[in-house]
């Protein structure tokens, strides 16, 4: 019974590529390691800029730095 989370920054993901990313990792638990599809559980949970951090930095923060001047 395989679990699977992916967490993504909340950035207008849509439910099409939602769709997408529960379908193809499925399928690659079934082709990989022979998992049942019907006991196969895919959650995808959408992080804020704000909760996202690397390198000490909040998301939010580090794109401000990166940002080319206007």
């Amino acid at each position: 019974m395989p679990y699977v989370n992916i967490k993504v920054t909340k950035e207008s993901v849509t439910k099409e590529q939602k769709a997408a990313l529960i379908e193809r990792t499925t399928e690659m638990l079934v082709e990989v390691l022979g998992k049942d599809p019907s006991t196969t559980f895919v959650v995808i949970d959408e992080v804020d800029l704000d909760n996202w951090g690397i390198g000490g930095a909040q998301v939010t923060e580090l794109r401000k730095m990166r940002a080319p001047p206007h």
